[in-house]
C-alpha cells in the first residue's frame, strides 16, 4: 500500500511517498480503507520530535510509527477477533495509528461509525480538534448562557470547533484571528471578531468568563488580565517556547499559580475518549457543528498540507484525500 513515511525527525522534506505493507488488526482492532486524513498540529510535533521531552514517548532517536497521521475516516475492510462494533464495508471516523496510507489499523473503542450526511473529508477533520474543543469546554470551562468566551486562535482546527461549542452553549463568543479570517470566525458564531494585527485583545477593558487560547503564544499575565476573576483559562497545546520544553513551560508556571489565586487554569493535554467520538458524530450528524476545511491535498502532496499548516493560518482543517 502507499503511505507518507519517516526516518528521522526533522522538516517535512523528510516525508516520503512509499509502498509499504498493508498492516494487519490485532484481535481489538479494525482495519480501515483510508477515504481521508486530517491535519493538525500533532502532525507536526510526531513529525519534528518537539518538544524534545515528548521523544520519551514518541521514540528517542526516530519515531516509533513512521507512518504519519492521526485522524481518519474510511471504510472497514477488516475487523480483529474480538471486535462486534463493525462489519467490513461500515464508514467510520476517529483515531487510526498513521492515517497518512491507504489503509490503517485503529482500536474499535478510537471508532465511531460516520453519519451518511457526512463527508469523508468532513469526518476527518473531526476527531483531534473536535474532541479537544470540547474537553477544553468542559467541567470548569463549560460556559453557561451569557458567559462572555474568548476563543483566541478561533480560526483554526480547535479554535473554529470552540467557537461553534461556545455559541452552542449560549455563551457570547469573541474570536481572536487573523485579518484574512474574520469572515469564517463569524460565520462560525462569534458575536466578536478581533483582528490580532490590529488589536491586542489583552490590552482591552473586556473580561471573559472563559478563555480558550489555542495559539499558546501570549505570556500569562496578560492573559490573567482580561480573564474574570473567578474565570478560567485552558491553555491548548504549547506552541513556542525552549526546544526542550516548547510551550510547556507557561503551563508549568500557571499549574504552580493555579491553587493560590482565584482564577482556575487549566493545561489540556487531549485524550481519545469514546464518549467524545459519539459526541461529535451526534452533533455534526445533526447539523449543530460544521467542520471548517481549508483546503485538501491528495496524498503525494501532504508534506505541502503540513508545510501550510506550519504557516499557522489555516482557515479551520486541511484534510488529505487518498
Amino acid at each position: 500500500m502507499k503511505a507518507i513515511v519517516q526516518d528521522a525527525y526533522g522538516t517535512a522534506d523528510l516525508l516520503e511517498l512509499r509502498e509499504i505493507d498493508r498492516p494487519v488488526p490485532r484481535d481489538d482492532e479494525v482495519l480501515v480503507e483510508v477515504r481521508a486524513a486530517g491535519v493538525d498540529p500533532s502532525v507536526w510535533h510526531l513529525m519534528t520530535g518537539r518538544p524534545l521531552v515528548a521523544r520519551a514517548v514518541l521514540g528517542v532517536r526516530r519515531p516509533k510509527n513512521p507512518v504519519r497521521g492521526w485522524d481518519g475516516a474510511g471504510r472497514v475492510e477488516a475487523v480483529g477477533a474480538k471486535v462486534t462494533e463493525f462489519k467490513p464495508g461500515d464508514e467510520v471516523f476517529g483515531n487510526c495509528d498513521g492515517s497518512f496510507a491507504e489503509f490503517a489499523r485503529a482500536k474499535a473503542r478510537r471508532l465511531v461509525l460516520k453519519p451518511s450526511n457526512v463527508t469523508f473529508e468532513q469526518a476527518a477533520a473531526l476527531p483531534v480538534s473536535g474532541m479537544t474543543a470540547l474537553q477544553a469546554l468542559s467541567g470548569k470551562g463549560r460556559p453557561k448562557p451569557g458567559d462572555q468566551v474568548l476563543v483566541i486562535g478561533a480560526s483554526g482546527g480547535v479554535g473554529s470547533f470552540a467557537v461553534q461549542l461556545a455559541a452552542m452553549y449560549g455563551a457570547v463568543v469573541t474570536g481572536v484571528c487573523g485579518p484574512t479570517n474574520t469572515d469564517l470566525v463569524r460565520s462560525l458564531g462569534a458575536a466578536h471578531v478581533l483582528d490580532y494585527t490590529h488589536e491586542d485583545v489583552t490590552a482591552g477593558s473586556g473580561r471573559y468568563d472563559v478563555i480558550v487560547d489555542c495559539a499558546g503564544l501570549r505570556p500569562l499575565p496578560h492573559l490573567r488580565r482580561v480573564l474574570a476573576p473567578h474565570g478560567t483559562l485552558v491553555m491548548v497545546g504549547g506552541e513556542g517556547g525552549s526546544a526542550f520544553f516548547g510551550g510547556m513551560s507557561r503551563e508549568i508556571r500557571a499549574a504552580l499559580l493555579s491553587p493560590f489565586v482565584g482564577q482556575n487554569f487549566r493545561n489540556l493535554v487531549s485524550l481519545t475518549r469514546h464518549e467524545d467520538l459519539l459526541t461529535l458524530q451526534d452533533l455534526a450528524e445533526n447539523g449543530r457543528i460544521t467542520p471548517a476545511i481549508d483546503r485538501t491535498y491528495p496524498l503525494a502532496e501532504a508534506a505541502d498540507a503540513v508545510r501550510h499548516l506550519e504557516k499557522g493560518h489555516p482557515r479551520g482543517k486541511l484534510v488529505i484525500t487518498i
